[in-house]
């Protein structure tokens, strides 16, 4: 099966699963039910592929829970980080989803069980609260437990009639399609509803791809506004996994989301030793202090969120922040993102980061923070991407990439927002791979090509008053019809003359009319 045909098979079931649920379940509120299901189906999955081994001889799901001894289960919380008995499996619940009385309280018990099962054990903080968020007796459900057990049943069908086969062999991000599907048809305000941000596929593609341009191996990846982690899986994605040696790192604010990230982690095969997700305000509680320096760093920050900023006197001595003499202002908590991002990042490393683009050339506390990145040479890029990219906002935002190992003092502008970097679809715009293909070759030869890309020195940029606006360096191509001014000046040296003719012959007949009359 095709990506397409993977993504339309998705598309129609999530959309059968809604109308089986519509007017009882808000549509955004809908998502969790969806993707725990969808989640939920899958750790079952890998689960059992995990303890038949292979062996064909083993049907897990066929076994009664009393064979399960305490060592089988103990080697098997080490290694997967949880447990699931046969009776907890997806595929045994489904069965019976319809016609069970007790199907909302049965499937709590099973999500709870799932994660205790890593009490005690290292992985028991990547386990805990997995399920907080699909919450099987909640009234969004239904008012009575039949209505809720009826929702219920018609979401783990739906999600059981998926036939994509073995979840590693997808062609598309299984989880990262469905979130663009329910954002796309539910949020209200697309993308971030509740605080929460979605960074979509392909420009999660590109982002990665900057920060681990030309690196043979990163020790670690981290993003500091992990959302639901698109932007880190994307760079498993595009390289082999190898070459991430130590594994995923992100902070997220926002619990929902929080969980979602873990979900999406375990979604792709990574196992609870290979990524740390912590929940918090990476601003005043930054996590991971003790693993950086990162050799790359990917993030799309909330755009120009308030913070506490000034208001806490001890921020301006925080290691963070302090080498640029000031903060970020408390209505745009947006630099203070990117200087904890500089922080965190490795001396041969890169941090790509999407940036709203206001930060660029307004004055104030930010004017002096991009005085002091430019000072220190840490900005390599600024990139201008089309409007459109993302749910929920038409700006055309920016992507700043920063580097600590820059051979010269040149900053690079990249004016990626014009025709030929992005295909329409509806209501959206999309970076298809043949536009990050030409962002990344463009950023790798650091060639002025006109009206696209320009690297501007060092005493350009101060004589700009550190202005970092793309436009201010990258000239925009006239489009307009071009006029050759000789040719013009020409042909109305031709018309003069043919009007004085004209006029001189008028003139004549006029003289003869009078002397007929005389």
């Amino acid at each position: 099966m095709t990506s397409t045909q993977q993504r339309e098979e998705l598309q129609a079931k999530i959309w059968k699963i809604a109308n089986e649920v519509r007017g009882a379940v808000d549509g955004w509120d809908f998502k969790q039910f969806v993707l725990g299901t969808l989640f939920y189906r899958y750790i079952s999955e890998n689960f059992t592929d995990y303890i038949e081994g292979g062996d064909s001889s083993i049907d897990y799901a066929t076994l009664p829970d009393s064979v399960i001894t305490p060592a089988i289960k103990d080697d098997a919380v080490k290694t997967k980080g949880y447990f699931i008995y046969p009776s907890q499996l997806f595929v045994n619940v489904v069965k019976t989803a319809y016609t069970n009385p007790n199907l909302n309280t049965d499937l709590k018990a099973i999500f709870d069980a799932i994660e205790s099962s890593a009490n005690g054990y290292v992985s028991e903080k990547n386990i805990k609260g997995l399920f907080a968020d699909f919450d099987t007796t909640s009234t969004r459900l239904g008012n009575t437990v039949d209505n809720k057990n009826k929702r219920l049943a018609a979401v783990l069908n739906g999600v059981a009639e998926l036939d994509f086969g073995n979840f590693e062999e997808h062609q598309i991000d299984l989880f990262g399609d469905a979130y663009e599907f329910l954002i796309n048809n539910y949020a209200a305000n697309a993308g971030k509803s509740g605080g929460e941000f979605f960074t979509p596929q392909n420009v999660s593609m590109l982002i990665s791809r900057l920060a681990m341009h030309k690196q043979t191996t990163v020790n670690k990846i981290y993003d500091p506004a992990a959302g639901s982690g698109s932007l880190l899986l994307q760079a498993r994605k595009q390289f082999d996994e190898h070459i991430i040696e130590e594994g995923f790192f992100g902070q997220e604010i926002n619990h929902t989301t929080y969980n979602l990230a873990r979900m999406n982690m375990f979604l792709h095969n990574i196992n609870y030793d290979k990524f740390n997700i912590a929940l918090g305000d990476t601003l005043i509680d930054p996590q991971f202090g003790d693993e950086k320096p990162f050799d790359a760093i990917v993030s799309n920050p909330p755009y120009s969120i308030n913070w506490i900023g000034s208001g806490d006197p001890t921020l301006i001595n925080d290691d963070r922040f302090a080498p640029a003499g000031v903060l970020a202002p408390k209505s745009k908590a947006d630099f203070a993102f990117v200087l904890h991002a500089l922080s965190y990042l490795s001396g041969k490393g890169r941090a790509a980061i999407v940036c709203f683009p206001g930060i660029f050339y307004r004055g104030g506390a930010e004017q002096k923070i991009r005085k002091y990145l430019v000072d220190s040479n840490y900005i390599e890029t600024i990139i201008s991407l089309p409007a459109n990219l993302f749910y929920g906002t038409s700006i055309s935002v920016n992507i700043l990439v920063l580097s600590k190992h820059k051979p010269d003092t040149a900053i690079q502008f990249i004016n990626a927002s014009g025709e030929g970097f992005f295909t329409k679809e509806t209501n959206n715009n999309v970076l298809e791979p043949k536009h990050i293909d030409r962002i990344v070759d463009i950023f790798d030869r650091k060639a002025d090509v006109p009206y696209i890309a320009r690297s501007v020195d060092y005493p350009r940029i101060v004589e700009n008053d550190y202005n970092l606006s793309v436009s201010s360096y990258v000239e925009a191509e006239d489009t307009r019809p071009q006029t050759d001014i000789k040719e013009l000046n020409s042909r109305l040296r031709r018309i003069v003359a043919r009007e004085n003719e004209l006029r001189a012959a008028i003139d004549k007949i006029v003289a003869e009319l009078e002397e007929d009359k005389a």
